[in-house]
């Protein structure tokens, strides 16, 4: 009685239920039925009922599908059962194939084992004929060895001896007694071999040495013939090198004329006789030990440079006194204040010591890396032996003494460098047809000689120390040379004694001005030039970067000597422009208020202008065939200077009408034609303030300055500043101070 009241709405939410839980329901299944069971809908169950309907024609529908394939089925089943009896038939001939491979099988490892017995016993027989062969020739070298000796036949009794050895090695368990024979016979032979070649070397006879080297490694001892060969090449190049060095020491006690001592020949024939011992010898050694035979002959010989260059360079710095010239020039060196006090040594002499140096050291460098790069260029030498070698070369006591003597160049160097640039100095003369005198090519064609030398030694301390001094005399006593004439009091007044220019003090004073100019350019010059030529001596960047310290003195000597001689230029302007003066401040009394009249009569008649330049003339110009071309440059630019500057003063105290405005343009352009004329170098911009004012003057209006002014200025750049162009406008008469103050610039 309750379900039949329920509301509508409880029956819609338990019909909505029933409908989900009928939509999941697995049809044929135990759940299936104990849901149908749960129903208490009746639209639920006759839903679920069309389901079932649906279900099971479905189901009809599948089994009429199966049915409708067992025609096909029974076919197959059909064909399965026949070919069954076609599998017995396979199975029974498959088992016969198989009992006939097993038995193919075993007859085939039976064949197999029998080839490998025969193929024993085969490789036993042929090791027993080699044996047996082993054995004839064990006999037949025994017989050779013998027979070779009481025949004297060394190199066929080497050969066979090799032969037995090649045997033995191989065939180690037998033939004892032979091995006894042989070792005996080949004691012998080696008895006989070094017995020979030591007398060969005692009688220096390279041929029989030669023959018997050849020996030393069929019989197994190379080593020990290396030794003995490089020891006989040491020995030759030693005796060699005696009688060089008696010959040179005779001449040392015998010649007044230290001339005909030639050490450089020396220890060039010392470095030959070596080079060639390797070069002429290289099968030798090669056959001997290979490239390890030439590193160990470089290196034995290498001694012999150490020992008898050495004694050559002492006995070279010993017979040259180079300790004792040293120690005078340090001595002198110490009291610098003094120059020319003592006697020192001859500069011509030294400059002699200096070349024999340079080819003393140049031979040591030559032959140090020749001998590197040839230890280098072998390919299958023991890694080990390459720095160990080249360490022979760089820290051998020949090294040290080629330290030695490079400490004594550096200061013969430095010596011969000083005394000449100050015999250059002091011999200073006026040349002919030339604008600088002596002292500057000489003083610069030393430098470049000695620093030129210093590189040709290979040695960047050296360069460095040469360097140096260089640097130091032109920043002291060159430097003092050059401003010397510079610094002569009244100077104007022997410029122009008289009140005319004196020829002699002008030759005098553009020459000492030419002399700072031309040693500027000389000073970068040679700094390119050693800085190129260093760079290719010395490749290492290290050394590059103190070569470039030392270089950057040059540099800076080079703007000090600009300065220099800015400094002369201005004294020398300060003598002309007081004769100038006199025209410029009269321009002062001429008027700028001109009329159309006045302006027609200074066209005709120039009231200011060619009196000016003829003052210039009169003054300057006489002065341009004495001077460089910069120099004269410089010298008309700061008249120039000196001229506008005064100008700008003048005109800014002026008034001006128009046509004023259009004569000081005229003015203005007849100045800039003619220093055009005078220098090389553009004047436009000495003047370019002054024709600035001379534009705005010509204006007709004060608002036509806006045309040229800011962004209408086109390419012009204005000088003036925004003050000073309504300062010119205020010089015009007829313009308006009203005018000129609305105006914005």
């Amino acid at each position: 009685m309750v379900s039949r009241e329920m509301s509508p709405a409880s029956r819609g939410s338990s019909e909505d239920l029933q409908n989900d839980e009928s939509s999941a329901v697995k049809f044929g299944t135990a759940d299936a039925l104990a849901y149908v069971r749960t129903l208490t809908d009746v639209g639920a169950m006759t839903r679920l009922l069309h389901e079932c309907i649906a279900y099971q024609r479905a189901l009809d529908v599948d089994l009429d599908s199966l049915l409708s394939q067992r025609t096909d089925l029974d076919k197959h089943l059909l064909q399965l059962q026949k070919s069954a009896e076609v599998l017995d038939i396979v199975k029974a001939d498959s088992d016969h194939m198989l009992s006939n491979v097993r038995s193919t099988s075993d007859l085939a490892d039976q064949v197999s084992r029998k080839v490998r017995e025969l193929d024993l016993a085969q490789s036993r027989v042929n090791d027993t004929l080699l044996r047996i062969d082993a054995i004839v020739d064990r006999n037949n070298c025994l017989d050779g060895v013998k027979t070779a000796l009481d025949e004297e036949n060394f190199e066929a009794a080497a050969k066979f001896v090799q032969r037995f050895v090649e045997i033995d090695n191989k065939y180690k368990d037998s033939g004892s007694d032979q091995r006894e024979q042989l070792l005996t016979a080949k004691k012998q032979l080696e008895g006989i071999v070094k017995k020979r070649v030591l007398a060969a070397v005692d009688q220096r006879d390279h041929g029989t040495i030669l023959r018997f080297i050849k020996l030393y490694s069929p019989l197994g001892i190379e080593e020990e013939g290396l030794q003995v060969y490089v020891g006989y090449l040491k020995k030759v190049i030693g005796m060699r090198w005696r009688m060089e060095y008696d010959n040179l020491v005779e001449l040392m006690e015998q010649s007044q004329d230290q001339n005909h001592v030639n050490f450089v020949g020396c220890l060039t024939n010392l470095f030959k006789d070596i080079v060639l011992a390797i070069e002429e010898n290289d099968e030798i050694l090669r056959g001997l030990c290979g490239e390890d035979g030439i590193v160990y002959a470089i290196c034995e010989l290498q001694e012999e440079c150490d020992s008898r260059g050495c004694l050559i360079l002492k006995k070279y710095m010993e017979y040259r006194k180079l300790g004792k010239l040293s120690a005078e020039i340090n001595a002198q060196n110490k009291n610098l204040l003094n120059v020319g006090v003592s006697e020192g040594p001859d500069p011509r002499e030294v400059e002699l010591y200096l070349e024999e140096i340079l080819s003393l050291m140049q031979l040591g460098e030559d032959y140090t890396e020749f001998m590197v790069s040839k230890i280098k260029s072998l390919s299958s030498v023991d890694p080990e032996l390459v720095p160990r070698a080249t360490k022979a070369f760089r820290s051998g006591s020949f090294s040290k003494v080629v330290q030695e003597i490079t400490g004594f160049y550096v200061i013969l160097e430095g010596f011969f460098m000083v005394e000449n640039v100050r015999k250059a100095i002091r011999i200073d003369e006026y040349v002919p047809d030339s604008l600088t005198t002596s002292m500057v090519d000489d003083v610069f064609y030393v430098l470049q000689s000695c620093l030129r030398r210093a590189i040709s030694t290979s040695n960047i301390s050296s360069v460095i120390a040469v360097l140096s001094s260089a640097s130091s005399l032109l920043s002291n006593e060159y430097q003092e040379a050059l401003q010397q004439k510079t610094r002569e009091p009244n100077l104007g007044a022997k410029l122009f004694l008289g009140g005319v220019g004196v020829q002699k003090t002008g030759t005098e004073i553009a020459t000492a001005l030419n002399n700072m100019d031309v040693s500027s350019e000389y000073v970068l010059k040679l700094k390119h030039e050693i800085e190129e030529q260093c760079a290719e001596v010395f490749p290492t960047p290290a050394d590059r970067e103190k070569v470039k310290s030392c270089l950057s003195e040059l540099g800076d000597l080079s703007k000090m000597f600009k300065q220099i001689l800015n400094m002369g230029m201005e004294q020398l302007v300060a003598t002309v422009t007081p004769r100038i003066r006199p025209v410029l401040d009269s321009v002062a009394t001429i008027s700028y208020e001109l009329s159309e009249a006045e302006y027609a009569d200074n066209e005709v008649n120039d009231p200011w202008v060619q009196r000016l330049l003829h003052a210039v003339e009169t003054n300057a110009a006489w002065l341009q065939p004495l001077m460089t071309a910069n120099n004269y440059d410089s010298f008309v630019h700061l008249i120039i200077d000196f001229i506008v500057k005064r100008l700008e003063v003048i005109m800014m105290q002026k008034k001006f009408s128009q046509l004023g405005g259009l004569q000081l343009d005229r003015d203005t352009r007849a100045l800039v034609s003619h220093f055009s004329s005078m220098t090389q170098r553009t004047v436009r911009d000495k003047f370019a303030r002054l024709t600035q004012m001379a534009t705005i003057l010509n204006l007709e209006k004060v608002s036509e300055i806006l045309d040229f002014w800011g962004e209408n200025s086109g390419p012009m750049t204005w000088r003036l500043t925004p003050a000073e162009v309504r300062r010119v406008l205020g010089l015009r008469v007829d313009f308006k101070p009203e005018a000129i103050a609305l105006l914005k610039l």
